[in-house]
């Protein structure tokens, strides 16, 4: 049975988590639970050869905010997601609604026209639509999504927003990919699976009623085999980028330091340059009593408030 704080109807065990990762900042971050998010939305340049995020919305008569970091990007009311999301700029793909935190991968990744990328936990698919119109549908991107019917939602909006014959997609279990294709890819995006606290509700308690430690044990042993396998298919001198909606520190920098640990010599932390002020805070070299490398605070956490969820960053490079 999960103990429940009366204050912010999240599990006890969890609140004080969060308070022991974020120090002074954890009242700001445990109010944003029980507040409404704007949503986000991104112009789709596959799709329109002007495509303005303010001049679509007011097609459907919905004035957004620009996001500052990413101009095809902006949000809206909450109260206005229906009128986008059921609107005919949804359905052509002109549109993506998706929170902005999401869009930070692939600006981050950065994926150049020619290249040969992967995006290894795809589904649904718009950081992968996202890494397509960053290439300029110019190079191979290929998408890996093991579950039959988060396969098919990818497949769908791909074709939806003018990917679909770009992206090459697959079925595998993503831990085999790296054994399958070693050493193939410039670049790969790994959002990994995790207990995505970064969605807990307090109004629907389901959201986390299989949280826990177990959990957290888990989802931490599924990320470290999948982003040694991103690892493995990444070609000497590439990229990865691991990112998941998750707060814990086990599903973050302890698989990160982990990965470096197992893999010194040959994988190194890339520095993460964001523009968004106060909204970002450096990954944690300590936990719980352990210490972990230094070089663990170039990743980045996403401190959520009323436009981005809580996220994680870290930019592994493979030594050439």
């Amino acid at each position: 049975m999960i103990e429940i704080d009366d204050a912010y109807g999240l599990p006890c065990e969890f609140v004080g988590r969060l308070r022991a990762v974020f120090g002074e900042r954890a009242e700001e971050v445990l109010r944003t639970f029980g507040e409404t998010r704007r949503p986000g939305a991104w112009a789709n340049p596959l799709r329109s050869d002007d495509a303005d995020p303010l001049v679509l919305m007011a097609e459907v008569g919905v004035e957004g905010r620009r996001c500052e970091w990413l101009p095809e990007a902006a949000t809206i009311e909450s109260a206005d997601k229906s009128k986008v999301t059921e609107s005919a700029i949804a359905a052509d793909g002109r549109l993506y609604v998706q929170n902005l935190s999401s869009m930070l991968a692939p600006l981050v990744l950065d994926p150049q026209p020619g290249e040969t990328v992967l995006d290894l936990a795809a589904a649904p698919g718009g950081k992968t639509l996202h890494l397509a119109a960053r290439m300029r549908l110019e190079g191979e991107l290929a998408a890996v999504e093991p579950v039959r019917d988060r396969f098919f939602k990818l497949r769908q909006n791909l074709e939806r927003c003018g990917a679909g014959e770009f992206v090459r997609t697959f079925t595998h279990d993503g831990r085999d990919v790296g054994r399958k294709t070693p050493e193939r890819f410039d670049a790969v995006l790994l959002d990994a699976p995790c207990s995505s606290e970064a969605r807990f509700d307090p109004q629907h308690p389901g959201t986390f009623a299989y949280w826990g430690p177990r959990k957290l044990a888990e989802s931490a042993r599924k990320q470290k085999a999948l982003l040694r396998s991103a690892l493995d298919a990444t070609r000497p001198g590439g990229r990865v980028l691991y990112c998941t909606c998750s707060f814990a520190p086990e599903e973050n920098e302890l698989v990160v330091a982990h990965t470096l640990r197992r893999l010194a010599g040959v994988v190194e932390i890339e520095p993460i340059d964001l523009s968004i002020g106060d909204s970002q805070m450096a990954g944690l070299t300590a936990w719980q009593g352990k210490r972990l490398p230094d070089v663990i605070a170039e990743t980045v956490r996403i401190v959520p408030d009323d436009r981005l969820a809580g996220f994680y960053l870290a930019m592994l490079r493979k030594i050439d």
